[in-house]
């Protein structure tokens, strides 16, 4: 028989079967939202030559899902008081499920944008919801089975998801990416309304609902969510509507933060941020977000720009980091009860700056097994760093504070993936410009070396005649353009070394959980 969750219940010494049951329900419901914020990202050119559009308003089949998600996920904590975890939960996995069926009818690009921002909307209430359940229904001495879990879910749904859309889209087509979520979000539906029963709705919260507080704070997080996603191929502040939504998000985020101070139920309750390990487990959840989402966008740009690899052989490259993380997440559950959890991330810190420092030697001629180690080391550390971190941030905390806690947690890691973005992206572009410039410079027609490359060229296309001559030029400058960007891809590898390796610094402000805390039935 399932336990309501009530204040002061004592921790239950062994798993409950329906409660794990029920979990795991949740948790597959969390990772099908998770999935599909990446699984359209390798078939977008299948997407729009399906649909008709151009290549900027293909963009927004992502970008729109990211925005929506954004804004669900911190008001989820909010939302699942009031309507409880059973009734947020289950419409949240029927509204998802429902889009996604959407999503495979459209015609047009308008009508995908809509039901992409519905579906990552009504979906993104699972996430944290999942993230506050683990850590108000199971008591403290099984966290070393549950956050592995969820860990395994949040870092290996991003990273597979361009493997698995890839595969659907080859052997099937664009419309399996949507209608694959159906029967099971079905199911899981279901066993939300007939299974979860950890606490009660809060239906007097109606009443005190804070509109001003919810409107600016979807203004203040679409627009940054905008502003990040867009900044970077827009020049930044160069462009006026980059300039105006920045100026949005910050009005709107003045406002947000008053009524989060002054309202009676603010629909986003920022007092976790008093805890110390909170706010330390949210910078490394907004670093790591940088780390999970930077790298699933660098990989396969390098392996389908330089190396000229199809979404299939991305996929399959990719595959790697997610069998690393697979086969850790036991071996991280059980390193829980034997580390400190701040020993565990500072081996996972370093191992993933190790692994983001051997890619700094990166060429145009990598493969699969250049890769292979760094890409091992990055999942072996994601789930060796994720575990503690979730636990830092989230089992310490009363019960009564974790579902707003749950959502905020979320979503620094989000933004912490679409901050990491928009700065690679960036940094990208300026170093290509940057190494480009260098290499021009050393193109001096008085070097041996040059003139014999040039030769080379002009005769492998000495069937063309007097184009010949062009066409070297214009291979030569192809070289350059090349080089320049690989260079560029391993300026950002060394930022990335350097950010995870000052993380371990960040580690002496973390203290050492204390032998009880939250969890195992608390409200």
């Amino acid at each position: 028989m399932s336990s309501k969750v009530a204040g002061g219940a004592v921790a239950e010494p062994s798993f409950d079967g329906r409660k794990l049951f029920t979990f795991l329900c949740m948790v597959f419901g969390m990772f099908m939202a998770i999935l599909d914020i990446q699984i359209v990202s390798a078939s977008l050119p299948e997407i729009q030559a399906g649909l008709g559009a151009s290549r900027d308003d293909i963009a927004w089949v992502q970008t729109a899902y990211l925005i929506a998600e954004v804004i669900m996920i911190p008001l989820s904590g909010y939302l699942s008081r009031m309507l409880s975890t059973r009734w947020m939960f289950a419409i949240s996995a029927a509204g998802f499920t429902l889009m996604s069926m959407m999503c495979a009818t459209a015609t047009t690009i308008n009508e995908m944008i809509v039901w992409r921002a519905l579906q990552g909307f009504i979906g993104g209430g699972m996430i944290p919801t999942v993230f506050a359940s683990a850590y108000i229904i199971f008591p403290r001495e099984k966290f070393s089975v549950v956050s592995p879990m969820i860990g395994l879910v949040a870092t290996l749904a991003p990273t597979i998801g361009p493997t698995l859309g890839g595969y659907l889209t080859e052997f099937g087509s664009w419309h399996w990416l949507f209608l694959i979520n159906v029967v099971p979000g079905i199911l899981v539906t279901i066993a939300a309304v007939t299974l979860i029963d950890f606490d009660e709705p809060d239906w007097s919260l109606i009443d005190h609902f804070d509109w001003v507080g919810f409107a600016s704070m979807a203004i203040f997080l679409g627009s940054l969510e905008f502003v990040l996603e867009e900044g970077a191929g827009d020049d930044w502040f160069q462009s006026e509507e980059i300039l105006l939504f920045t100026v949005v998000s910050a009005t709107a985020a003045m406002i947000f933060f008053w009524r989060a101070f002054t309202a009676r139920e603010p629909v986003v309750d920022l007092r976790a941020f008093s805890d110390k390990n909170f706010t330390m487990g949210c910078i490394f959840s907004f670093t790591m977000g940088i780390g999970l989402y930077g790298l699933t966008y660098l990989y396969p740009v390098y392996l389908s720009s330089v190396r000229g690899y199809n979404s299939l052989q991305i996929g399959e490259t990719m595959f790697v980091s997610g069998a690393a993380m697979f086969l850790t997440a036991p071996i991280a559950g059980r390193l829980m009860s034997l580390l400190d959890p701040r020993v565990m991330m500072g081996i996972g810190f370093a191992g993933f700056g190790i692994g983001t420092w051997m890619v700094t030697g990166l060429t145009h001629d990598w493969d699969f097994w250049e890769l292979f180690v760094p890409q091992i080391l990055r999942g072996c550390s994601l789930m060796i760093c994720m575990v503690p971190i979730n636990n830092i941030a989230l089992g310490m905390l009363p019960p009564s504070m974790i579902k707003n806690a749950s959502g905020l947690f979320n979503l620094t890691r989000n933004l912490g993936g679409a901050v990491g973005l928009a700065v690679i992206g960036t940094v990208l572009t300026n170093r290509q410009d940057f190494h480009y410039a260098r290499l021009s410079e050393s193109l001096n027609w008085s070097r041996p070396v040059v003139n014999e490359t040039l030769n080379m060229m002009t005769g492998a296309y000495s069937s063309l005649g007097d184009l010949a001559d062009k066409a070297g030029l214009k291979a030569l400058s192809g070289i350059v353009t090349r080089e320049a960007f690989v260079m560029s891809f391993a300026d950002v590898f060394y930022l990335l070394t350097w950010l995870f390796f000052a993380l371990l610094f960040a580690l002496f402000f973390v203290e050492r959980p204390k032998a009880m805390g939250g969890g195992g039935g608390g409200h």
